[in-house]
């Protein structure tokens, strides 16, 4: 989960980078992704052992799908259209919060003071590299800004169920496997809203570097981040997963202050510091089975 949002957090500076030339919109650089992991994953699953899923699994897959990458990825990136980077990237702390609160409604996940802390330190120190890292502006805000916050929270939430509903599911059967298929659903779900887009894309106006971001979004960000993913869901609680959410802002912070974007100061000091403290406390919380073992060990001490 750390390579994974470590590799999403250099995402964003990247797809910049290739939508500031005006070459691509965010509706292809987000086909691009879904299509080229599509590809990707189905050629690796022709080197692995062929894996059947039945109809109902099928149909739960498509679901997963929908929550993990067309609701997702579709409702962040208009509703980053729609409002400021500042509003959107506060609201993706969000996140974990939402992820605790399904996994003790869902999974019956016990909600623990380690945890509340954890998510508090957390969403405290990615607010801190967010507004610190925001140039102040007097531009007036748009009314559909509201609208925009909307479709950013939706995203959380849509991937926040996604963790917690899915917890269980991904383990039935290969990682590959299920990705190739979510990939597939959600390629067929977003085309139509996208073809316009890539049609009207002059691909020959694109420069080397912009070619190399595309091919990280793609490759790295993409392809291997979701196998990362899988393997996190399979190891982890939803609320230790979901707290790696916050070292995207991290690793956007620090990128800047490599390129001379930004600065270094007390304040960001002091943000990453808040980011890991709350990772570890929520990572060294009592899972339900924890909790459980201990409660019947009480039960047998005399």
């Amino acid at each position: 989960m750390l390579a994974a949002n470590t590799m999403w957090g250099l995402m964003s500076p990247l797809a910049k980078l290739v939508m500031a030339s005006g070459a691509v919109t965010s509706l292809v650089v987000t086909d691009l992704r879904i299509c080229g992991a599509m590809i990707l994953f189905w050629i690796t699953s022709f080197f692995c052992k062929p894996e059947h899923v039945n109809h109902k699994d099928l149909a739960k897959l498509f679901g997963a799908s929908l929550l993990a990458i067309v609701f997702n990825q579709g409702c962040f990136i208009t509703g980053v259209g729609l409002t400021s980077p500042a509003d959107a990237s506060i609201i993706t702390t969000s996140m974990p919060l939402w992820a605790m609160i399904l996994a003790a409604f869902f999974l019956k996940e016990p909600i623990t003071g380690k945890k509340v802390l954890g998510i508090a330190a957390g969403a405290g120190g990615a607010l801190l590299l967010i507004i610190g890292s925001q140039p102040a502006t007097s531009a007036p805000v748009k009314d559909t800004h509201i609208l925009g916050d909307m479709l950013v929270l939706l995203a959380q939430l849509s991937y926040a169920f996604y963790i917690v509903l899915f917890k269980n599911f991904v383990n039935k059967y290969s990682l590959i496997t299920i990705m190739k298929w979510m990939f597939t659903y959600a390629f067929i779900c977003i085309l139509p809203f996208s073809y316009r887009d890539l049609i009207q894309t002059d691909w020959t106006s694109l420069q080397l570097p912009e070619i190399g971001a595309l091919t990280f979004i793609v490759v790295g960000a993409t392809f291997i981040c979701y196998i990362l993913v899988v393997v996190g869901q399979k190891a982890l609680r939803p609320t230790v997963a979901g707290m790696y959410n916050y070292i995207q802002p991290l690793v956007a912070c620090i990128v800047a202050v490599c390129l001379g974007m930004d600065s270094f100061n007390v304040v960001k000091g002091i943000a990453i510091a808040l980011i890991f403290c709350g990772v570890y406390l929520v990572t060294a919380s009592r899972s339900r089975a924890e909790m459980e073992k201990y409660e019947a060990e009480k039960l047998k001490t005399p």
